[in-house]
């Protein structure tokens, strides 16, 4: 069972910057990738962005430019750096791992950012 611990969560002003962390662990195998997603209150959750296996990285159009994804393999870890933070960008943060026939998702962080 793989387990996902994310950090890094909390308050900012606008246009301040976050990171968060996803440290994953346990018995992963068959990974495709690992990303972020979000869920505002009262909305569905979102696509943040992910980096696939191979270093590839993808964004939602509304964070590209914003936030960069990156990893530490050796650490099992995922990281988001948050830039320029705006207050919709406000929500419940998600760690996920996409593997081949399985999928696992933390256990959520809260960003809050202030206007």
């Amino acid at each position: 069972q793989v387990q996902l611990v994310e950090s890094g969560g909390g308050l900012v002003q606008a246009g301040g910057s976050l990171r968060l962390s996803c440290a994953a662990s346990g018995r992963m195998f068959n990974i495709n990738g690992m990303g972020w997603y979000r869920q505002a209150p009262g909305k569905q959750r979102e696509f943040v962005a992910s980096m696939s296996n191979g270093g590839s990285t993808n964004y939602a159009g509304s964070v590209k430019g914003r936030f960069t994804i990156s990893r530490d393999s050796a650490k099992n870890t995922v990281y988001l750096q948050m830039n320029s933070l705006k207050p919709e960008d406000t929500a419940v943060y998600y760690c996920n791992v996409d593997a081949t026939m399985w999928s696992s998702w933390g256990q959520g962080i809260q960003v809050t950012v202030s206007s």
